[in-house]
């Protein structure tokens, strides 16, 4: 069977969406035995610089997955003229990307940008195949987090392209219930070909590691209390909330607040923190693969964090890593949200009202008042890790798109 993505960000990538689909695509081929094409764009995020093409399409192969790469603009996505700029050329190269498949069985669309559902209903449509749309983002509401710019024209675009293709799709993939809640009840999504598929993280590759090791070492953190925040250092965390939180910790004189990643936020709050002269603030960067379990472990606990109001319109896919790590978490989210969900059921993590800076200070407070608790949550959130790993989600991929083409499973 023939499995063919369309999202710009893959490998070499660093963004999740990324990451995931590259793990998802790789694992198709070399464990269900499928072919498997991804329609993906120059990576935007990524330390190996992805070399340019005269052409609006290149094409090659990594690990048994045919990498179409639909050559768009590569401008600062900083600012909306250059992210728009990126996503049209994107879709533009992308469309005649499709003219070049083989044909598909299965055609999969993620929301990267969100438009680019559009170019993988029209391929599957003019080969006959079926359609996938997999929801990682639901717009235009997402798009509200972008604050430079704001458009009731680009807002309704969005969404009729999102409900066009929730309509249209033989399948959609939400992350979360809340989320499925979301689109059923907002969007007119038809419940019955809605599936939920978490993400996910490799619980092989990704295990419980020991505090004292050598990033925790390099950084002095070795006989510190780490509450850390890992991954994108963006406008849906709302990370300012965390700051007013260390404002009102600073008598913990062994608790470090670490935010580690990059983002569009990381240059004014490092600002922010160095104003407030908070020094129990601490900055690092974006680390790869490589170093995750090293800097996973460091942490004794993590920070899930979203604006209030946005939960089920985005899944923070960070969390997965968190609880293969064996790390507990404050959940400072929307209590109809995953991951605070996940948190109660497995008793791995502990609620803080989204935006409350004293709610959020009290929370990290109880778990570094009480750290034989505190490793409880985190051998609670290592079990939990195994019903959200790589392997499972894949399977249930493999399921559904099989499924969907029609096609029985062999005994």
């Amino acid at each position: 069977m023939h499995i063919c993505f369309f999202n710009r960000s893959y490998w070499p990538d660093q963004a999740a969406t990324g990451q995931l689909l590259t793990e998802l695509a790789e694992d198709l081929v070399q464990r269900h035995g499928c072919e498997v094409s991804v329609v993906a764009g120059r990576a935007m995020h990524s330390a190996e610089v992805s070399r340019g093409s005269a052409k609006l399409v290149s094409r090659e192969t990594r690990n048994g997955v045919t990498i179409l790469r639909a050559n768009g603009t590569r401008f600062w996505p900083g600012r909306f003229v250059g992210r728009a700029t990126n996503y049209l050329t994107y879709f533009g190269s992308s469309n005649l990307a499709g003219l070049q498949l083989k044909r598909p069985d299965v055609v999969v669309a993620l929301t990267d940008p969100p438009i680019v559902g559009l170019a993988g209903l029209w391929t599957a449509r003019r080969a006959g195949a079926r359609f996938v749309f997999l929801c990682e983002d639901v717009f235009p509401e997402v798009a509200s987090l972008l604050g430079d710019f704001h458009s009731s024209l680009v807002s309704r675009t969005l969404n009729r392209v999102n409900r066009h293709l929730l309509a249209h799709s033989d399948a959609t993939v939400v992350l979360g219930e809340r989320m499925r809640r979301r689109l059923v009840e907002e969007k007119g999504a038809d419940p019955s070909r809605i599936e939920v598929i978490h993400n996910w993280a490799d619980c092989e590759a990704i295990t419980p590691g020991p505090r004292d090791n050598p990033f925790s070492r390099e950084h002095g953190l070795t006989d510190q209390f780490v509450l850390m925040h890992s991954g994108n250092v963006g406008m849906s965390q709302n990370l300012d909330v965390l700051l007013e939180a260390a404002s009102r910790l600073t008598s913990r004189d062994k608790l470090v607040i670490a935010v580690v990643g990059e983002g569009s936020r990381r240059r004014s709050l490092e600002a922010d923190a160095a104003r407030r002269g908070l020094s129990n603030v601490r900055f690092f960067p974006y680390q790869p693969k490589a170093r995750l379990s090293e800097s996973f472990a460091t942490a004794d606990a993590f920070l899930v964090s979203l604006k209030a109001g946005i939960e089920g319109y985005i899944v923070p896919s960070k969390l997965y890593g968190i609880l293969a790590a064996g790390r507990p978490f404050v959940a400072a989210v929307d209590a109809s949200c995953e991951v605070a969900t996940i948190a109660s059921e497995y008793h791995c993590g502990i609620s803080a009202t989204p935006g409350d800076p004293n709610a959020l200070a009290e929370s990290i407070a109880a778990l570094y008042d009480n750290p034989k608790q505190t490793r409880i949550m985190g051998d609670n959130a290592r079990k939990a890790a195994w019903q959200f790993d790589r392997r499972v989600a894949v399977q249930r991929y493999y399921d559904l798109v099989l499924r969907v083409a029609g096609m029985a499973r062999a005994a």
